[in-house]
């Protein structure tokens, strides 16, 4: 140390902090690390940034969106989609909806630009304290990132490769244009995907109508889409649902009265119902519009497909046609499988852990039902019903299954017979036929008269063909389907669109679905509830249908572009003649035919409505088919394999019920109003009795068996028709005319009753004298004849004829309407008296159409 006093002392000077050793070691510790991870983030941008270069993020906005079926009243029926999801542009999401997705899975949204490093730090130290993952800490860009190119593994690798991708979209898009497609693309569970198709899901309207608690509700879900469902766990919902209400008032999103009115408004859901409301109309429409524009586009491309389909007539038939199977199946001594026993059979197999329910499971067995509404003006398909149930059978008995008509297709018949100029009052006979010239239920025997619809038919003799359509005589049909001709009655029949290709023979010619076989006329060839359905609309248009049904109107693109558009056509059937004159028989089926019990016992409301039962040999199938001015409905019933359904099953009391609750629910929208009588027809009176007009003289006389007066009554009717089909002659059974020789009506079908007695034969002097030869006994029973009574060949009784026995008589043509006439140049000593063949009978066809094929083998039992 210096001794001199005046020297100043100057302590050690100390070194600056960053030159301290304390200084060094910390920034050793901080700033390498740091620098470190910089150079490794630089390493790991070089590397990944590859990866994401090549990922395409116009996928981004590439999201399937479902297709959208709407019935007629824009109802939604259902939806055709891989992903069923709704795709709308950020303006149409209500502001609390953002707001609350916000507060619930990424509150810094706004301020991170992808990844938000602050809540990654805040999630692990969360996550450390619980000693469990707690806490999440993905962006909504991170999260759409893995949502559009499906990043599933849980992998460090995948983790980084989103963080990367998260960045490069906040650099590609806005944060509303981010948000729109988060809320697009995310799932909501129950397999709604997007915030549009969970609002109507779940809510039943569309996102933009959702309220502040839906909105914290959906928000909530997105932690567990599937377990904070409000359908399955209600409490848990409700509960995450407040939790993001109170993150909303934590964040000021929402104000404390706010909160409070939300928290203690409960929570209203729709019912859950199939987010693919699968039935035969929306599987017919989906395969419709497959075939329209694809099904790749179909199910990703978001159509509004428009159909024709009346949601609530179709619930309404749906019912109807279930109760009304139940309740057959409930009867007692009913011997098929049942509804009831056919899902218990899929319940246990259910069970049944060897088996699976959907491969394993067999085809169901118990009675089936179809029903099909069309409009009248346009063919469009209001109601479609295959079957019982689309879940255990997706088979469309409507369109898919033919089936026996049954005697449905009489009125086709009819229809030929007067097209071709037969009288509506013309007299066939309702007797006995031999079942060997139809040969439905086998060769032998005597054709059965199921038609009638009662277990106790009568026959009448000769009736008018009106009453022999309407009470649906089975005998009488065939005989004048036979006068009318097969080849006739089927190209009627084509034109109804009731013919079908089913395949060609051995020279190539095509095959129909209608044979050439009396057998057609009771409807013995299959056709499709559809088909018969739309033929039967040519009866209330005045002769004319639809083309062909449809069910869809139009098909419209997201932007509402229409690129389907539907444009229904006619065909003419028959005149307008013919139409109304078969209509006024239809209607007469539901005043006092076979349709009977519509009014009185099953409640048909008062409105012109006419229609025909159907019932097949052996009640394996029934049908009723009928409309007003409006609309036509069909019904089937029957099994897929044909079996009775129980002895004396007539439709009129397994499937009229149905068709009445379904015309009944129709009349309030689909008013009808009379078919009006064509210009063309005319009213006739016609005596009963000969098929003739009428005379004052058409009386018969009766005795009261209480009091023994005489009383007289008309035998006389009005019919309608045209000229050319009205008889020409007066009643010859009363008055002047009886028994005189009169020319045959139209047709050349003459009455029974214009039959002459024995005593007014002229009778030529025997050159024998009788009284004196011996009569000759009889030893054994004698027949003469192959056919002496018209079993296999009836026919029907004509008059007294003159003829020439030089002569033959007349040849019969398909034109004939009359009766042959004397020969003229036989003198009165070549000519006698005696009993005519048949010209050509009722049961007989013209010459033209004679059935010049085989007939067809037994049938085996």
């Amino acid at each position: 140390m210096s001794s001199d006093p005046y020297e100043v002392y100057y302590p050690p000077r100390r070194r600056p902090f960053y030159r301290r050793v304390w200084f060094l070691l910390l920034v050793a510790l901080v700033v390498v690390p740091l620098l470190a991870a910089v150079a490794y983030y630089i390493k790991l941008k070089a590397e990944y940034g590859g990866k994401v270069a090549q990922f395409d993020f116009t996928k981004l906005e590439e999201m399937e969106s479902a297709s959208t079926i709407y019935d007629r009243n824009n109802n939604v029926l259902g939806r055709i989609f891989l992903e069923n999801r709704d795709a709308l542009p950020y303006s149409e999401f209500p502001y609390e909806l953002t707001q609350a997705v916000i507060a619930a899975e990424d509150n810094r949204f706004f301020q991170h630009h992808g990844v938000d490093f602050y809540g990654m730090a805040r999630a692990a130290l969360k996550n450390y304290r619980a000693g469990h993952i707690k806490q999440g800490a993905s962006t909504l860009t991170q999260q759409l990132a893995r949502n559009t190119f499906n990043l599933r593994e849980r992998t460090y690798d995948r983790k980084v490769l989103e963080i990367f991708l998260a960045q490069e979209i906040e650099q590609r898009l806005s944060k509303e244009k981010i948000l729109e497609l988060y809320l697009n693309r995310v799932y909501f569970g129950n397999g709604f995907y997007g915030a549009e198709a969970a609002a109507r899901g779940y809510f039943g309207k569309p996102a933009k109508q959702l309220t502040l608690s839906e909105c914290a509700t959906l928000a909530g879900m997105l932690k567990n889409p599937n377990g904070l469902s409000p359908w399955s766990n209600r409490q848990s919902c409700m509960e995450t649902r407040n939790f993001v209400l109170g993150r909303m008032l934590e964040l000021k999103q929402i104000t404390q009265q706010q909160y409070d009115e939300e928290i203690a408004r409960n929570l209203a859901v729709k019912n859950r119902r199939p987010i693919h409301a699968d039935s035969y109309a929306t599987d017919m429409i989906r395969q419709q519009v497959n075939d329209i524009v694809g099904k790749d586009r179909a199910i990703s491309d978001g159509y509004r497909i428009y159909t024709t389909i009346d949601a609530d007539l179709q619930k309404r038939a749906e019912e109807s046609l279930r109760a009304k199977c139940n309740e057959i199946e409930n009867r007692d001594g009913y011997e098929h499988q049942t509804m009831a026993q056919y899902a218990a059979l899929l319940k246990q197999r259910k069970q049944n852990a060897d088996n699976d329910e959907k491969e394993n499971a067999p085809a169901p067995e118990y009675l089936q039902g179809a029903l099909v509404v069309l409009d009248n003006s346009s063919g469009a398909i209001l109601t479609l019903i295959g079957g019982r149930d689309f879940s255990q059978s997706q088979y469309n008995r409507a369109i898919s299954s033919a089936r026996p008509a049954g005697t449905a297709f009489k009125p086709f018949v009819y229809a030929a017979a007067f097209e071709k100029g037969t009288f509506p009052g013309t007299l066939v006979s309702d007797s006995l036929i031999d079942n060997r010239q139809v040969m439905i239920g086998g060769v032998t025997g005597i054709l059965g008269e199921w038609g009638p619809e009662t277990a106790d038919n009568k026959y009448e003799g000769p009736i008018p063909a009106r009453y022999a359509l309407v009470k649906s005589k089975n005998a009488a049909t065939v005989r004048l389907g036979m006068q009318t001709g097969i080849d006739n009655v089927i190209s009627l029949a084509k034109k109804a669109g009731l013919t079908r290709v089913t395949g060609k023979d051995e020279k190539g010619n095509e095959l129909l679905n209608l044979r050439r076989y009396p057998a057609t006329f009771l409807g013995s060839s299959e056709v499709t509830l559809m088909d018969m359905t739309l033929a039967y609309t040519a009866f209330a248009n005045g002769g004319w249908r639809p083309a062909e049904p449809f069910i869809i109107t139009r098909i419209e693109e997201k932007d509402g572009h229409t690129i389907f558009q539907s444009h229904p056509e006619r065909r003419t059937v028959m005149s307008d003649a013919t139409a109304f004159e078969v209509h006024s028989c239809l209607s007469d089926v539901l005043d006092w035919g076979t349709g009977a019990k519509a009014f009185a016992q099953y409640g048909l409301k008062k409105f012109p409505v006419a229609g025909k039962t159907g019932t097949a040999y052996n009640f394996t199938d029934d049908w009723f088919i009928g409309y007003d001015s409006a609309i036509t409905c069909g019904v089937w019933a029957g099994f897929d394999k044909p079996s009775p359904i129980y002895r004396g099953a007539f439709s009129n009391e397994v499937v009229l019920p149905i068709w009445i609750d379904v015309m009944n629910a129709t009349f309030g929208k689909y008013r009808p109003s009379e078919i009006p009588q064509p210009a063309g027809l005319k009213k006739y009176e016609i005596c009963l009795s000969s098929g003739l007009l009428a005379t004052d003289k058409c009386v018969e006389k009766s005795t009261d068996p209480n009091t023994g007066e005489t009383i007289e009554h008309r035998t006389t009717y009005f019919e309608i028709g045209t000229d050319d089909q009205a008889p020409k002659q007066t009643c010859n059974v009363h008055g002047e005319n009886a028994g005189q020789l009169v020319a045959a009506n139209a047709q050349g079908a003459v009455p029974v009753s214009n039959v002459q007695t024995a005593s007014q034969y002229p009778r030529a002097t025997l050159a024998v004298d009788l009284g004196k030869v011996t009569p000759v006994p009889m030893q054994a029973p004698t027949v003469v004849g192959d056919d002496p009574y018209g079993a296999v060949k009836p026919m029907t009784v004509l008059p007294a004829i003159r003829v020439s026995d030089n002569a033959p008589p007349p040849a019969a043509t398909a034109d004939s309407t009359a009766p042959p006439t004397p020969n003229p140049a036989a003198s009165p000593e070549e000519t006698q008296v005696r009993r005519a063949e048949p010209v050509r009978a009722l049961d007989q066809p013209a010459e033209d159409a004679t059935i010049k094929v085989e007939p067809p083998p037994p049938i085996q039992f």
